[in-house]
């Protein structure tokens, strides 16, 4: 097993070199607007080279698997596919959005659906009919999630590894191949993608990086739920979706859209109380994910979740305190 995320790791840090010396030639340049933290422009689309390097190795070292899982390899395809379209020449958000549905549908037929919530102050939760619709719901929203913190350098793929990390150890736990040989995977790309992503970055991971992440850890995230209960999900990505969530809210407040783009994510008010500097915003938030993950972990299955989910909701209530009196202090209009 470990043999391949070697070969893995190697093959994504040539391919991501790759992408780099002609992304210009390829017409993968990211332009800085309003809202970057970089000024010059800067290659992007690095997730063709960490996707290609999974996607060459994983079925020599575990063709059984991918082919018993076909239809969710497919839908990782997929999605890949609209975010390459999008670094090369900014697809529509519709766009993506039908594919992100398209491509979660598929996971259905690899029977990855969240079907049950748990049980809740003594009351089980069985979704029944709305369970794709509330997969496509859920899917959609934590890739869009995690899209957004990609705004630091080596941010997105830090907090990804984490995130991996945890669903490595859960696949390892119960014997689950599936689990450990994506997130493993895609763990060991994303160290290659680091090289050259860490602070000062020398490329980004574009949206054929970003969406096919999030769509990833989605799966997996509902894999994990035959072992643990559905709100130890929230913990272990609790940074991706606590900030999407607070930002909402506080653009709600303010009577903006909550689809409107701001500098108000948590990264940015972060990382102007570190003084600007990205890499001890980014390993900060890598430890805070890390503390989040570990809680999720030790969660068990035969807990009543209500308790649970209430407690992630006083975490959130906290982040937009934190950040709202951040925010004030720094005397920023969001």
């Amino acid at each position: 097993m470990y043999l391949g995320f070697v070969f893995i790791f190697i093959i994504s840090l040539v391919l991501v070199g790759f992408v780099k010396h002609y992304a210009a030639d390829l017409g993968l340049i990211d332009v800085p607007n309003e809202r970057s933290t970089h000024r010059n422009h800067t290659p992007r689309g690095a997730g063709i080279g960490f996707y290609l390097a999974i996607a060459l190795v994983l079925p020599i070292f575990y063709f059984d698997v991918i082919l018993s899982y076909a239809w969710t390899c497919t839908a990782v395809f997929l999605v890949f596919i609209v975010g390459l379209l999008d670094d090369h020449r900014d697809t529509s958000p519709n766009t993506k959005f039908i594919v992100i549905i398209l491509s979660t549908v598929l996971l259905y037929f690899d029977n990855i659906v969240i079907d049950h919530l748990g049980v809740f102050f003594g009351f089980e939760l069985s979704l029944g009919w709305v369970a794709l619709p509330f997969t496509i719901f859920a899917v959609v929203g934590f890739t869009n999630a995690l899209n957004l913190i990609d705004g630091l350098d080596g941010l997105a793929a830090t907090v990804s590894i984490v995130i991996l990390g945890s669903f490595f150890i859960v696949g390892y736990t119960y014997d689950d191949l599936f689990m450990m040989m994506m997130s493993g995977a895609f763990i060991s790309a994303l160290l290659g993608f680091l090289v050259f992503n860490w602070h000062p970055a020398s490329i980004f991971m574009g949206d054929s990086g970003s969406l096919t992440l999030g769509f990833v850890i989605s799966l997996l995230a509902i894999k994990s739920l035959a072992y643990l209960p559905t709100v130890s999900i929230l913990f272990i990505a609790a940074i991706p979706i606590l900030d999407t969530l607070v930002v909402m809210v506080r653009r709600k407040i303010k009577g903006k859209s909550i689809f409107c783009a701001d500098r108000c994510h948590i990264h940015h008010i972060l990382r102007h109380f570190f003084a600007e500097d990205t890499r001890n915003t980014v390993l900060f938030l890598g430890v805070f994910q890390a503390i989040y993950s570990l809680t999720g972990l030790q969660l068990e299955k035969h807990m009543d979740e209500g308790f649970l989910l209430i407690l992630f909701l006083l975490n959130g209530v906290l982040m937009y305190m934190f950040l709202a009196a951040m925010i004030k202090r720094q005397k920023r209009n969001c």
